[in-house]
């Protein structure tokens, strides 16, 4: 199955948001609300987007950590398919938005964000616990330090593959990027910045929507 392509609106504000989707809406097939977005606006560019593009998963990215059950009423309340939790969250929580999610319809889900240490044992929790989506990161900051994608993510990503989860890949991803995990069933990509400040968003998104279509056609 060919991976999807989401862009992350980490924009600090709903004007600026809506500016950087008008271009490449009708391209990507996944459009997060991105928690710096979520920060500054709540929910309503979850209520926005779903109004502009109601063929479209859209994603809130509010990175739960707590009252999964609150949360999630009120993410698929306002129109999101799918939300995050942050992978230190107790069984529990994320059991919680994953029930209201089934409570909002087959095409809701929640992703776990694996930030920072997270275990195998912890891994296989998850996986009992019926969540089924994992986000693998190279974190902002990770970035910043120069940290590259290497074997030892490859290796954890096969690994959680071979578990059978769904896997999201983010992290300053390039179009160059893409070919490093084509031995993978990737289930998503996800880009942000290097779509949006492209000098023209819309060809970004088409290569990198090129790319993928290279690897997994």
């Amino acid at each position: 199955m060919e991976p999807k392509l989401q862009v992350a609106l980490d924009n600090i504000s709903l004007k600026s948001a809506m500016e950087s989707i008008r271009e490449i809406g009708h391209i990507i097939d996944v459009i997060e609300v991105g928690t710096i977005l979520h920060v500054a606006e709540g929910l309503e560019p979850v209520r926005c987007l779903r109004a502009l593009y109601p063929e479209k998963i859209i994603l809130a990215d509010i990175k739960g950590a707590d009252a999964g059950s609150l949360l999630a009423k009120q993410c698929y309340g306002a129109g999101a398919n799918w939300m995050t939790v942050i992978c230190c969250a107790e069984i529990p929580t994320m059991a919680g938005m994953l029930n209201v999610a089934k409570e909002f319809g087959e095409d809701r889900d929640v992703q776990i964000e694996l930030y920072g240490d997270w275990t195998w044992e912890q891994a296989q929790k998850w996986k009992e616990a019926g969540l089924k989506q994992v986000v693998y990161h190279r974190s902002r900051d990770a970035q910043a330090a120069g940290k590259s994608w290497g074997s030892e993510d490859l290796e954890k990503i096969g690994r959680l593959c071979d578990m059978g989860f769904k896997i999201t890949v983010t992290g300053g991803l390039t179009v160059e990027d893409i070919k490093l995990f084509k031995d993978y069933p990737i289930y998503c990509f996800i880009a942000g910045r290097s779509i949006r400040d492209a000098e023209s968003p819309e060809q970004a998104a088409k290569s990198f929507k090129a790319e993928i279509k290279k690897y997994w056609s």
